[in-house]
């Protein structure tokens, strides 16, 4: 028997180059279990408790309540899921939200509101001018046009005053975010990140740091998230392909991969200038999602760290995982991990199921190539090794096999049951019977709500001369 490596697996381009297959709705985890140095889990699921007034722009925990911007309503969520609109924020895109001691601000569009004693209102100072990002720091709402940081006044938060503007002037490349970690604020611009500290003083409250400053810039607004005790970023230096970076001690350290890579270099601009990011941190794990058109890619950092090498896996929507995932927005409240969808369904992540929204999404895995010395073979054998007999009652869950000998095109599928709820001591095997020239691979692939995590793939090697 060959244990066949799962968590990473790789197939062929067009161009003949050998490529990285992310696990797609297959969550890698790096632990010793004795079977394995680690295993592949069905991603968590979301189980659906309300619905909002529209699709989900963005969330925050505020004074131990879910606040949600849902199509152009600023809501409350209960841990039931009732809705409670507060007004009307106006429409656009995702939405930056950021508290101080004493309101609740967003920015929707260009615009920026506060939530006050209950009361919602939009600030209208002429010298805020266009606001396409904002956060909270030092008692002020910083928030940027894309050319200039503005501040609002430490007495009056809904007013501007047009002589404490200040700008990122290390680099002519524009704004497209602000970010804040230990009290210092990051100017994001698009190739370039800078750092200031706050100084105070009577103009502009925060200065220059130098030694902060990071030689890679940020590809779009929401294309960043506080994570892992600073901030990852989308994104590149000049004149440089766009990679997923983690900011340190005035360095970006890439965490992307190849498959990560290569993905991010098949956007158009407006597709890349869209990417949202979001963090979340539950139980043995730190997640970092990059949401894209299609798919989000989602990096983990303790497998990476157990493992030595950057660890991600993509989740998709569909039986065929091929539409966008529809998660967003994950907020930690009431005891739960409280997320919204693009068309207002409102749910909670639930890791004893692998349906979204009571949808069915599909999973997809290969495996590493498998080389016996440049011989021929026959794989006579496949057995999962892992978790059987954990599933919905009435499902009867399977696995679908197939076999590619040029990691592009791939064999008729075969399949093999993986266990009723309670057939835990289920042996999944198939007896397969496929030749191979000279290296072969393996897909597993799966279109029902089974729960089955997988440890090992052994494989039955039969040599041929």
């Amino acid at each position: 028997m060959v244990a066949v490596p799962i968590l990473v697996g790789a197939y062929a381009t067009s161009t003949g180059d050998f490529v990285q297959s992310l696990p797609v709705n297959k969550d890698p985890v790096v632990i010793g279990t004795g079977l394995s140095n680690g295993y592949l889990r069905p991603a968590q699921g979301i189980r659906q408790i309300g619905l909002g007034p529209g699709g989900d722009r963005g969330a925050i925990n505020w004074n131990d309540t879910c606040y949600r911007v849902m199509g152009t309503q600023l809501c409350t969520v209960d841990a039931g899921g009732a809705v409670t609109s507060l007004g009307n924020v106006g429409a656009g895109g995702p939405v930056a939200m950021d508290y101080s001691f004493d309101r609740l601000a967003i920015n929707s569009g260009t615009d920026l509101y506060y939530l006050f004693g209950g009361v919602l209102s939009k600030v209208t100072d002429p010298n805020l001018g266009p606001v396409i990002d904002m956060i909270w720091i030092s008692g002020y709402f910083a928030t940027t046009d894309g050319v200039s940081i503005v501040v609002t006044e430490l007495n009056d938060p809904t007013a501007v005053d047009p002589l404490k503007y200040g700008s990122a002037e290390d680099d002519p490349d524009a704004i497209v975010g602000l970010a804040k970690v230990r009290n210092e604020l990051y100017a994001l611009n698009r190739y370039t990140i800078q750092a200031f500290n706050n100084v105070g003083g009577n103009g502009f409250p925060f200065a220059v740091n130098p030694g902060g400053q990071i030689q890679k810039g940020c590809v779009g607004t929401r294309a960043k998230a506080y994570f892992a005790d600073t901030f990852a970023f989308v994104g590149s230096g000049r004149n440089e392909a766009l990679g997923v970076y983690v900011a340190s001690g005035g360095n970006a350290l890439k965490i992307s991969n190849s498959e990560v890579d290569d993905l991010l270099a098949s956007l158009t601009i407006a597709e890349a200038a869209a990417i949202e990011c979001e963090s979340r941190v539950d139980l043995d794990e730190q997640r970092l999602l990059v949401h894209l058109p299609s798919c989000t890619l989602v990096y983990f950092v303790s497998a990476s760290k157990a493992a030595g090498d950057n660890i991600w896996c993509k989740w998709a929507a569909g039986i065929e995982a091929n539409e966008a995932y529809r998660g967003r927005h994950a907020v930690q409240v009431y005891g739960l991990w409280m997320v919204g969808d693009t068309v207002g369904r409102l749910g909670v992540l639930d890791s004893s199921i692998s349906t979204r929204f009571g949808d069915v999404v599909g999973s997809r895995v290969d495996t590493k190539l498998i080389f016996d010395g440049a011989k021929r073979g026959i794989i006579t054998t496949l057995e999962l090794v892992g978790s059987p007999g954990y599933a919905p009652d009435g499902v009867d869950p399977v696995v679908f096999v197939s076999t590619t000998q040029d990691g592009r095109t791939w064999s008729v599928e075969r399949t093999i049951k993986t266990g009723k709820v309670g057939q835990r001591n289920k042996r999944v095997q198939i007896r397969l019977g496929r030749r191979f020239d000279l290296w072969a691979g393996v897909r597993l692939r799966t279109a029902d709500s089974g729960m089955m995590s997988v440890a090992v793939l052994n494989a039955d090697i039969e040599g041929l001369g």
